[in-house]
């Protein structure tokens, strides 16, 4: 019931689902309803709900549980929200397990954990999935869905049609691959932009603005690939016009950051220069950065509903 599990609770309810959140922590659940009911009547009023449903209505379809058992029962789909703790997620999965049926997806919201570590106590790992999502998954819409070596195919495509239908954007990954996809790309971005301040080429503020006043731009609407393939007549041109020195620039790239030491403590020190690092001034920037992907995703759903509108 903590930020990811309220979140995903939120997408699910939008949809028209009912939800039952369970806490081993007594009176979590309870509270975490309470702070959804708030975060949905804001979001009606600022005209950024998602589905049909009241704020009223779907806070209805939320219940909260104190045993595991009632919680699970009648569930079809169990998303599995707790702390990156790999022993933590692996007991939870062998109780869930002894509670439900064989054909009940177990889902897990783990960002970096591989799914053949995190359902190890399971026995029928067919119908376990990772269903990453990004924060905050209420307007960003990507979900990862990572499957366990063992996992039937039917599973991975009954989870990424649940995900179209409440709303989501489910990337359906074919093998698990350690970071996934996210995070194998954003670590890249990080590298080389920590390289970049740690040789004194750009400033902590200027290399951020790289991305939110370059890249970011058209990231926030196209990918990479399509980048590229817009950048020349297509990709194959691109790649005939700009190979050569891709992989020149490529082949100047230093090592992999270690992230430690005197590097993090001057990078640091600039960093904490723009934002203070203290929990008022983080708290307020996060407010910020929330507030501005609320504007990004309504101008990405306006853009793409005049897409949709017949000419």
């Amino acid at each position: 019931s903590g930020l990811i599990g309220r979140s995903w609770t939120m997408v699910f309810i939008s949809a028209g689902y009912r939800v039952k959140i369970y806490d081993v922590q007594t009176g979590q659940a309870t509270r975490a309803i309470e702070e959804i009911s708030k975060q949905l009547k804001e979001l009606q009023e600022a005209g950024m709900l998602r589905g049909s449903l009241s704020a009223q209505e779907q806070t209805s379809l939320i219940s909260s549980q104190e045993d595991l058992k009632q919680a699970l029962e009648g569930a079809f789909f169990i998303q599995e929200c707790v702390f990156e703790d790999l022993t933590a997620k692996q007991g939870i999965f062998h109780d869930l397990e002894s509670h439900v049926g064989e054909d009940v997806i177990l889902s897990s919201s783990t960002s970096c954990l591989l799914p053949t570590d995190v359902f190890l106590q399971v026995t029928y790992k067919k119908r376990c999935i990772v269903s990453h999502p990004v924060n905050p998954p209420y307007y960003v819409k990507l979900v990862e869905l990572v499957p366990h070596p063992e996992t039937d195919a039917a599973v991975m495509e009954r989870t990424y049609s649940l995900m179209k239908e409440i709303g989501q954007s489910p990337v359906r990954l074919r093998r698990e691959i350690d970071g996934f996809a996210l995070n194998r790309i954003q670590y890249a971005i990080i590298a080389e932009a920590w390289r970049l301040v740690k040789d004194g080429v750009l400033s902590v503020a200027d290399v951020d603005l790289v991305m939110s006043e370059g890249l970011g731009m058209r990231y926030a609407f196209i990918g990479p690939m399509e980048t590229v393939h817009l950048n020349a007549e297509g990709l194959e041109q691109y790649t005939q016009r700009y190979g050569e020195g891709m992989k020149r620039v490529l082949s100047s790239f230093g090592p992999v950051p270690d992230f430690s030491g005197e590097d993090v403590k001057k990078i640091n020190q600039e960093m904490c220069e723009l934002i203070p690092s203290d929990p008022q001034h983080l708290a307020a920037r996060r407010e910020r950065r929330d507030r501005f992907i609320l504007g990004l995703a309504k101008l990405k759903k306006d853009q793409e509903s005049k897409q949709r509108k017949p000419v």
